[in-house]
């Protein structure tokens, strides 16, 4: 019966997988035309396709994910396959990441989700959608059953139009923002095609009407645009021509044409089979024309040049500083002063005038507006114009309109002008003294600040801690138990040399060399402030202080004096791994792939130890290669315990605050979820992988698809190219099959959902079961000729064993095996013949399966029974 579930359970489970790779295959499959209702899926599943997953039936467009700046960031793209152009974006403000699922569901509805949360979707479920296209003109849309489109993207532009694509009232494009976060758009308002910048009250600064390269076909109200061959076209409603605007003396039929809306203002037209070159004219002409050429309050000049008013230069970067005359005016009062006479701004063209008035009249309609930054007046027309936000101002071409241009400012940060802003200095007269006095003033009582804290800081540094604060650490540390050696601070000021010798700085403080008084070398971590060092020194303590491992550093001691707080560790002579595996300046010398694995393995183990072997569990929270050392051996431990989280053995999970190391840190740490020991298997997993790739996990040197490491080795993995993921400098054998493993452990380590992630119990036995199968192999490779001196006679006890041992790793029947005890002449002679570190040999029993009557196998030479070498190391530790 048992036998008969058994196999049930293992049916079940073999049908699961197979739907998973069936469901797997037709996610990663990439579909042409077209995409019926039912399919979801990630970046990942399609990152062999650069995350396209729909291509047009000319392959000219595709449909898909791609990459932003942020190399771990998506968008969901509709892109021109040659010249790499992205011509439209469903997410542009919302990236997902690359586990994120794009889902087209049965009823018809496509939605990008993330986080459980749909980000965008197109809110067609249940309207008779039959499948999703991809149309040659680089058109997405969702078919309905009729063959009607029910949507599509040429009506939601981004910041792109396309050959072919109507651009009517209603719609708008929206440039990326600039480096001040300003945006500029283009849309139909009042029949009329518009520019105009994102500011609070919006400033348009071009329009079709008013552009004077069009050629005008016939009169009436702009309803849509289009880009038909090498023209923008102006349509009525009726789709009759009012206007041509031609952008380029190029009139080939083959080319496909986009217009872009840049974050610096111009509409750019650009030949998409030209790689996204243009030398097309641009909208509008003159970059003065455009809001923020140079910035806010500078000028700009007819060749492009920006220079700051007169008036404004002592103000930092040309700006007074007032974003809104509002926040300020009640208790500051404010004043206006001249910027000058003969100059002209991109708006005046396109905007009405708030009133027809004198200049006095319009300084004092900005002055009693709290929202009015900056006025012009035009003394031919008597027009008065007021603005919230200002961009650059314009030198105006010869004939053209010339205004005074006032802004305002706080009287108190005048900087030297008067109220009445002709330029007069007499008021920075008045203010004069004034200023003066005031920045001596500060000035002295900066200096006296400064003064008394240094006095105090150095006081402070000279006295011990008080009573009460020490009294409550000397608590502390009398409630421990096992606690290392205490030593004096000059006990560990002698040892280091008065801390001559830096080996390096942490997060908390700097480490010297030193030396005991019986020779024994140290390392002395001496912890600087307070805070968040006292917490690392009670932390590493009260944790490290009371384990022992062969992969973990051992604290020798520690110092609780005074303020002084000094943690002693055993010596790594090697120092830590980062130096071994990221310089490449390390006189030549290279980590060969034994090294690095015994080093894997053993940081492995330390981890292990910590997760399950200890009294309570032990999460470590900062591993990275900076926090392995290396003995004279390289000898992995693993070290710095300050970070480290105590969890009882009844808890799966626990909430705690930020902690790690940014490149290292689990999903779980960024998103606040309860972190469990499994965050520590993905920092390892991101550790393993850089010590395979000899390179860090983010390097912005590499190629945009290798510079996220694990990302590249997900896709390297899935197209079996293993050498591509390998340190290029390895010098490795093919056969050995512990390179696919670490790969395999790695990956499986660093997956999103913790769940999914192996215990660090399991890490240790894959990786240690490829240890022993590839050095049976080697031996077997040694032995397979039985004349040679060094092998083992066949029956002979050890002979047997071997056997035993051989048998064993290759049928994987050591968990229904007993151990056997061996003396430790027996374990030294058996590290001889297979070459093992006796260290090594000591650490692991041999396993040998057990006989059916339960005793012991005999052997032809009585001087090695099995059973009295069992008897004679009875009680020894394996």
């Amino acid at each position: 019966m048992g036998t008969w579930v058994s196999s049930l359970g293992l049916i079940r489970s073999l049908f699961l997988v197979i739907l998973v790779l069936i469901e797997s295959c037709i996610a990663s499959t990439r579909f042409f035309g077209h995409i019926n209702p039912g399919l979801q899926g990630s970046q990942m599943n399609w990152v062999d396709n650069d995350g396209l997953f729909l291509l047009s039936n000319n392959s000219s467009f595709g449909f898909g994910f791609a990459t932003t700046k942020d190399v771990t960031l998506f968008l969901l793209v509709v892109k021109h396959m040659d010249s790499k152009a992205v011509v439209w974006t469903a997410n542009r403000d919302s990236p997902v990441r690359n586990s994120d699922q794009f889902v087209f569901d049965k009823n018809g509805n496509a939605y990008l989700e993330s986080s459980g949360a749909e980000i965008w979707f197109t809110d067609t479920a249940n309207n008779g959608v039959s499948a999703l296209q991809l149309l040659d003109s680089g058109n997405l849309i969702l078919v309905g059953n009729n063959g009607e489109p029910l949507w599509q993207s040429f009506s939601h532009p981004t910041d792109t139009l396309l050959e072919g694509q109507y651009f009517s009232d209603g719609m708008k494009l929206v440039s990326k923002p600039n480096s001040n976060n300003l945006s500029f758009y283009l849309e139909v308002v009042s029949g009329d095609l518009i520019l105009y910048a994102g500011f609070r009250t919006p400033q348009p600064y071009w329009s079709m009407g008013k552009e004077r390269r069009k050629i005008v076909e016939s009169d009436g109200e702009v309803y849509s645009a289009s880009i038909v061959s090498n023209t923008w076209r102006s349509l009525d409603r009726r789709q009759r021509l009012l206007s041509q605007f031609i952008f380029s003396d190029n009139s080939d039929p083959n080319v496909t044409w986009a217009a872009v809306l840049g974050n610096d203002g111009l509409i750019s037209f650009t030949s998409l089979q030209s790689g996204g070159s243009s030398t097309a004219q641009k909208i509008p002409q003159d970059l003065c024309s455009t809001p923020e050429p140079c910035g806010s309050y500078f000028i700009c000049n007819g060749d492009n040049r920006c220079q700051c008013p007169a008036v404004l230069s002592a103000f930092p970067n040309c700006k007074p500083g007032i974003s809104s005359g509002c926040s300020r005016m009640k208790n500051n009062p404010m004043q206006l002063i001249n910027v000058g006479d003969k100059l002209s701004y991109f708006a005046l063209e396109y905007v009405s005038p708030v009133s027809k008035s004198d200049l006095s009249s319009c300084k004092n309609a900005c002055m009693n507006n709290c929202s009015c930054l900056a006025l012009f007046f035009e003394n031919s027309s008597r027009n008065c114009f007021l603005f919230d936000d200002i961009g650059s101002l314009q030198q105006p071409n010869q004939g053209s309109g010339q205004f005074a241009s006032y802004v305002k400012v706080s009287s108190n940060g005048n900087q030297g002008h008067d109220s009445g802003g002709e330029g007069s200095n007499d008021g920075g007269r008045k203010h004069f003294p004034v200023v003066v006095i005031i920045v001596i003033a500060t000035l002295l009582l900066i200096a006296g600040l400064g003064y008394v804290g240094f006095h105090f800081i150095k006081k402070k540094k000279q006295s011990p801690e008080p009573p009460d604060e020490s009294s409550e650490e000397e608590k502390f540390l009398g409630t421990l138990s096992g606690m290392p050696i205490r030593f004096s601070y000059k006990e560990l000021e002698e040892a280091t040399d008065n801390f001559s010798v830096k080996l390096g700085h942490g997060g908390f403080g700097s480490v010297y060399r030193g030396a005991l008084k019986d020779g024994t070398l140290i390392a002395v971590k001496q912890l600087e402030g307070i805070g968040q060092g006292k917490k690392e020194f009670r932390a590493e303590v009260s944790i490290i202080g009371s384990i022992h491992h062969i992969h973990l550093v051992r604290l020798k001691g520690f110092c609780a004096e005074g303020a002084h707080r000094l943690l002693a560790y055993e010596y790594m002579a090697k120092g830590s791994l980062d130096k071994w595996i990221f310089n490449k300046n390390r006189e030549g010398f290279l980590l060969d792939w034994e090294r690095r694995f015994n080093i894997a393995l053993g940081t492995a183990k330390g981890l292990a130890y910590l997760h399950e072997d200890c009294d309570v569990k032990i999460i470590h929270c900062d591993i990275k290669p900076e926090n392995v050392l290396l003995d004279d051996n390289y000898q992995a431990k693993v070290s710095d315990f300050g970070l480290a989280k105590l969890m009882n053995r009844e808890q799966s999970h626990v909430f705690t605050t930020l902690r790690g190391t940014r490149g290292y840190l689990a999903p779980e740490w960024i998103t606040n979820y309860a972190i469990s020991e499994k965050s520590d298997v993905y920092s390892f997993g991101m550790v393993l992988l850089e010590i395979i790739g000899g390179r860090k996990n983010y390097d912005p040197a590499e190629t945009s698809e290798k510079s996220h490491f694990p990302a590249f080795a997900f896709k390297m993995a899935e197209e079996r190219k293993l050498n591509e993921i390998l340190d290029p400098k390895l010098k490795i054998n093919d056969e050995d099959g512990r390179i696919q493993t670490a790969i395999k452990v790695a990956l499986w380590c660093i997956q999103e959902d913790m769940t999914l992630r192996p215990s660090m119990g399991k890490v240790v036995q894959m990786l240690e079961g490829q240890r022993r199968r590839h050095r049976v192999h080697a031996l077997q490779k040694l032995c397979d000729q039985r004349e040679k001196p060094n092998c083992i006679k066949e029956g002979t006890h050890a002979h047997w064993l071997e056997q035993s041992l051989l048998r064993i790793v290759s049928t994987r029947a050591h968990r229904e095996a007993k151990v056997l005890a061996l003396s430790r002449r027996a374990i030294a002679k058996l590290a001889e013949h297979y070459s093992f570190p006796l260290r090594d040999a000591h650490e692991k029993a041999v396993i040998v399966p057990a006989t059916p009557e339960g005793s012991f196998p005999r052997t032809d030479d009585g001087k090695y029974r099995a059973r009295r070498a069992a008897q004679r190391a009875a009680g020894t530790p394996h």
